[in-house]
């Protein structure tokens, strides 16, 4: 008699293991992400308290004062811009709420993401008045899902994504290849960004900037961020040249205390055009951008990324250390839309300023703080690096 049963359950366990086997293969089976993102036209404050928080004290003088009061010859804290929303849906009726851990993304778009095997869908709505896209960095497209218009000697429905006209609506699709992730050496994940391209300048400081992050194959949670992280946080160090953005005549009208008097800037040495100059972390100057929180011990992956203008940053942590590019630090050198990915294990318990080295922009107000929360029990110190 105990042969057959020797035999059923030998068939019972094949059964299970199979049933593993195929639940395993479907957890990993590549998936499509679908994103629903507009570009929205909204009233932004780089300040909103009206105060250095950094300082406690007011706008009182010097570069400060410069950039974020308004005058005869300023425009103030205050500008329309134009950012990049999600939705819920392809209605674009509701805004999906972001998650408490990701307001510091401020002026930011969504946070865009998928494994490698992936593929990204974002269904695009513009919002605003002028013609604008969606481009990426890093994944396959192809020329229907470029978002930049030049003679590639395509046309017909490859040209619909060049621009997508006011109150128009275009699919991009993105598959995510093995090249768009990180190489072996590298951490689990990989920057990348995406932003308009129409009228590139105009666009980026106007505002149409995002992140976007791709997972290592099977190193991603269901949601795609990485298992081997705690806690994520993105940096924009995000020089907004007001002067170039494609709202800045409207602007003059809007904010100027005497529009037919505002002086314009004649080239970028004028001091009225350093004015015009938002030197920002996510958007936000002074210490304004929401609070970026850890807690000590924790695995913490910093995204650190710059945008299109002629500008170099130096993100500087206090107190704490990074592993990046193969090196321990606590400064990274942004160039040109740069893309860094740095690894923290904090040891060091506090409230503690990040910001730029770079001394004009640090004096107009690139620079805010992080947290890190104590724990009982938790040794100060020196900690392991993240496993890359």
């Amino acid at each position: 008699m105990w042969r057959p049963r020797a035999a059923q359950l030998s068939a019972f366990g094949w059964s299970v293991l199979g049933w593993l086997a195929t639940a395993s293969l479907a957890l990993a089976a590549p998936q499509t992400r679908m994103y629903f993102v507009a570009a929205d036209e909204v009233v932004w404050d780089y300040a909103p308290s009206g105060l250095d928080q950094i300082t406690g004290k007011p706008f009182a003088d010097g570069l400060a004062a410069a950039v974020m009061n308004r005058t005869a010859t300023t425009l103030g804290r205050v500008m329309k811009k134009a950012i990049y929303r999600e939705y819920t849906d392809a209605s674009f009726l509701t805004l999906k709420a972001r998650a408490p851990e990701w307001e510091h993304l401020g002026m930011v778009g969504p946070l865009l993401r998928a494994e490698v095997g992936d593929t990204i869908e974002v269904l695009f709505r513009n919002n605003t008045r002028r013609t604008v896209s969606m481009h990426p960095h890093g994944v396959f497209y192809t020329k229907s899902s470029e978002g930049a218009g030049y003679e590639d000697g395509t046309g017909g429905a490859d040209k619909n994504d060049d621009g997508v006209a006011p109150g128009g609506t275009h699919r991009y699709v993105w598959p995510v290849p093995e090249r768009a992730g990180p190489i072996e050496s590298e951490p689990s994940t990989s920057l990348w960004m995406y932003h308009s391209h129409v009228h590139e300048s105009a666009d980026v400081n106007a505002g149409l900037i995002g992140p976007l992050i791709v997972t290592r194959k099977g190193a991603a949670r269901p949601d795609g961020s990485p298992k081997d992280v705690d806690t994520e946080i993105v940096a924009a160090f995000l020089e907004v040249d007001e002067n170039a953005s494609s709202y800045f005549e409207e602007n003059i009208q809007t904010y100027a205390l005497d529009p037919a008097k505002y002086p314009r800037a004649a080239h970028f040495a004028d001091p009225l055009y350093g004015a015009n100059l938002k030197e920002t972390i996510n958007g936000f100057s002074f210490g304004h951008t929401p609070p970026m929180r850890m807690r000590q011990g924790e695995r913490v992956r910093w995204y650190n990324f710059s945008s299109t203008n002629f500008e170099i940053h130096a993100p500087h942590w206090h107190a704490n250390t990074v592993v990046a590019m193969h090196m321990r630090t606590d400064v990274l050198n942004l160039l040109p839309m740069g893309m860094i990915v740095a690894d923290m294990v904090p040891d060091n318990p506090g409230i503690w300023l990040f910001h730029c080295h770079v001394g004009p922009h640090l004096d107009a107000g690139m620079i805010t703080r992080y947290e890190v929360v104590p724990v009982p029990g938790a040794v100060s110190g020196a900690v392991p690096a993240m496993q890359h």
